[in-house]
C-alpha cells in the first residue's frame, strides 16, 4: 500500500546503505553488490503498477511465468505437468464441493432409561440383569445435494431413511428452483416414499421491501386416505439491524399460527416465540451467549411451555477443530423426563445423538447428564483433542519449514550480510542521536517469546535485531507499518509458521523504555507509555 513517493524514499535510503562504492573491504563489497542488485530489482517491480499487481497476487514466481498459472520453472516438464494436473484436480474438487453444496444429518436415538429406572427386586435372578440395558431405538439419515443447471436454475436432490422400534421407511425428493428476479425465486418439489404416496409442492419467495419478505409453501400429499393439502406462509421483517420478526400461518394436518422475534448480535442470540395451534400450543424463550474466544464457545438456555407440558433446556457448544463444533444439551421436562442431546457438526454434516435417560424428574439423572459430558469433554480435550491438534500443527509447521528451508537460509545470509553493511551507518546514527539525547536502541529481539508458564517447555526462537532497528531511526523516531517485520532489512523469519513478536529496549532523553509488539502490528516509538518506571 506504499505510495510511489514512499517507495522512492526507501529506495534511495537502501541504495545509500548498500552502494558497493561505500565499502572498501572486498567481502563487504561483494555482499553490498548482491544486496544492491536485489534492492534495484525490487524497485523495478514495485515502481511499475502492472508488475506490482502480479507480485502482490502471485509473488516472485508470478513474475517469471507467462499466463495465469503459477508453477515453479525449475522443475522438469513432467513435474510441471504433474503439478498442473494436481492443482487442476484440487480446483475442480473445490468447485464441485461449492456447486453441489452437500448437506447431511445422521441421528441415532438411544434409550438409556435402564440406567436410572430399574426393576432390581423383580429381576434379580434373571441372567444378565445386573447390567443396564441400553439400546438404539431409532435412527434417521438424510442427505441433500444441489446441482446448478444454469445461472438461474438449480436442481436439489434429497432423501431420508428413518427407523424406530423395528419399523422404518424412507423418501426421496427432487426440487427445481428458479431465480425469477433479484427479488424472488420459485421452487417445484416432487417426492415419493414407501410410507406415504407422491408429494407435489410449490414454494415461492419474494422480497416485498428491502426489509420485508414473504415465503409461501403449498403441498399436496397423496396417500391411501386420499389427498391431504397443506399451506404454510411466513412473513418476515427486519425490526432493526440485529432483530427479525416472523409471522407464520400453517394450514393442514397440524394447523397453527406462530409469531417469533429473533435478535442476533456478535455476543448473543435471543429468541421468543408464541404458537397457537392443533395439537400443540406453546410459548418459548431461549438465550445464547457467544464468548469471543478462539474456540467460539457458546452457552445456551431455553424454556418451553405448552399443552404438552414444560421443558427446560441448557447446554453449550465449542469448536474442537477447524471444521468441527461439538455441543451438548440437557433437556428436563414434564412429562418428557430427562434427556441428553449430543451434536457434532463437521463441515456441512451433522451427527445427532439424543439419549433418553429417564421418564421421571430424577435429580441423579439431571446431575449425571450435566456433569458427565463436562468430565468426558475435558478429559478428551486434554488427553486426545489437544495432543492431536498440537501434533497436527507440528506436522504442518515441519512441512512448511522443509518447503521453505532453502529460502529461509538465503534470507538469513542476506540479513547477516545487511547487518554487517549497516555497521558504519548505525555508528553515525548513534552518534547523532547521542548528541541530541535522542532515540538509541539498546537491545531488540524478534521471534517467538515464551512468557506463559503453560508453554515453558517450548523453545524460545529469537534473533538480535538491534542494529537493523537502529538503522531505521530517523530524527529520533522509529515508525513500522502494519506488515510482517520479517521483511525489514536485516530481519528474517526465525520460526516459520509460528507467532512472532518484536521486543525493544530503547533509550530516549536518557530514560529507558521498553515495548513488545506483535509481528503484524504497527509500531511507533518513542512513546511515554513505554517508559520504564525507575521505582520498579
Amino acid at each position: 500500500q506504499a505510495s510511489q513517493e514512499e517507495l522512492k524514499a526507501a529506495y534511495r535510503r537502501l541504495c545509500m546503505l548498500y552502494h558497493p562504492d561505500k565499502h572498501r573491504d572486498p567481502e563487504l563489497k561483494t555482499q553490498a553488490e548482491r544486496l544492491f542488485n536485489l534492492v534495484h530489482q525490487a524497485y523495478e517491480v514495485l515502481s511499475d503498477p502492472q508488475t506490482r499487481a502480479i507480485y502482490d497476487i502471485y509473488g516472485r514466481r508470478g513474475l517469471e511465468m507467462e499466463g495465469w498459472e503459477v508453477v515453479e520453472r525449475k522443475r522438469t516438464p513432467a513435474e510441471i505437468r504433474e503439478e498442473f494436473e494436481r492443482l487442476q484436480r484440487e480446483r475442480e474438487e473445490r468447485r464441485l464441493q461449492q456447486r453441489t453444496n452437500p448437506k447431511g444429518t445422521i441421528s441415532v436415538g438411544i434409550d438409556a432409561t435402564d440406567l436410572f429406572d430399574r426393576y432390581d427386586e423383580e429381576y434379580e435372578d434373571v441372567p444378565g440383569s445386573s447390567f443396564p440395558h441400553i439400546e438404539i431405538n431409532k435412527m434417521h439419515i438424510s442427505q441433500s445435494i444441489e446441482a446448478p443447471l444454469t445461472a438461474t436454475d438449480t436442481a436439489i436432490l434429497s432423501g431420508n431413511l428413518s427407523t424406530q422400534n423395528g419399523n422404518g421407511g424412507g423418501s426421496i425428493n427432487l426440487a427445481l428452483r428458479r431465480v425469477t428476479s433479484a427479488k424472488g425465486w420459485g421452487e417445484l418439489e416432487f417426492g415419493a416414499g414407501d410410507l406415504q404416496g407422491p408429494l407435489f409442492g410449490l414454494k415461492i419467495f419474494r422480497n416485498l421491501t428491502p426489509r420485508c419478505f414473504i415465503t409461501t409453501n403449498c403441498a399436496l400429499q397423496f396417500s391411501s386416505r386420499g389427498v391431504r393439502p397443506g399451506l404454510t406462509t411466513v412473513l418476515a421483517r427486519n425490526l432493526d439491524k440485529n432483530t427479525m420478526g416472523y409471522l407464520q400461518w400453517r394450514w393442514g394436518i397440524q394447523s397453527a399460527m406462530n409469531t417469533s422475534i429473533v435478535r442476533d448480535t456478535k455476543t448473543s442470540h435471543f429468541t421468543m416465540a408464541l404458537q397457537l395451534g392443533i395439537p400443540h400450543s406453546f410459548m418459548m424463550v431461549s438465550y445464547q451467549h457467544k464468548f469471543q474466544d478462539e474456540d467460539q464457545t457458546r452457552v445456551k438456555g431455553s424454556l418451553k411451555a405448552g399443552f404438552f407440558g414444560t421443558i427446560v433446556e441448557y447446554g453449550a457448544e465449542r469448536k474442537i477443530s477447524r471444521h468441527s463444533v461439538l455441543g451438548a444439551t440437557v433437556s428436563v421436562g414434564v412429562p418428557q423426563g430427562v434427556s441428553l442431546k449430543i451434536k457434532l457438526n463437521r463441515a456441512s454434516q451433522t451427527y445427532f445423538f439424543p439419549v433418553h435417560l429417564t421418564d421421571q424428574l430424577l435429580p441423579s439423572a439431571v446431575f449425571y447428564a450435566t456433569v458427565g459430558p463436562l468430565v468426558i469433554y475435558f478429559a478428551m480435550h486434554r488427553l486426545i483433542i489437544k495432543p492431536y491438534l498440537r501434533a497436527q500443527k507440528e506436522r504442518e509447521l515441519e512441512k512448511q519449514r522443509e518447503s521453505t528451508a532453502s529460502d529461509i537460509l538465503q534470507k538469513k545470509q542476506e540479513a547477516e550480510a545487511a547487518v554487517r553493511l549497516m555497521q558504519e551507518s548505525v555508528r553515525r546514527i548513534i552518534e547523532a542521536e547521542e548528541a541530541r539525547m535522542g532515540l538509541i536502541v539498546v537491545n531488540a529481539w524478534y521471534g517467538k517469546f515464551v512468557n506463559d508458564n503453560s508453554r515453558k517447555n517450548e523453545k524460545v526462537k529469537v534473533i538480535d535485531v538491534t542494529v537493523p532497528l537502529q538503522c531505521l531511526v530517523k530524527d529520533s523516531k522509529l515508525i513500522l507499518t502494519e506488515a510482517s517485520k520479517a521483511g525489514l532489512p536485516g530481519f528474517y523469519d526465525p520460526c516459520v509458521g509460528e507467532e512472532k513478536s518484536l521486543k525493544v529496549l530503547y533509550q530516549f532523553r536518557g530514560v529507558l523504555h521498553q515495548v513488545m509488539s506483535a509481528d503484524n502490528e504497527a509500531l511507533r516509538i518513542p512513546k511515554q507509555s513505554h517508559r520504564i518506571d525507575a521505582d520498579g
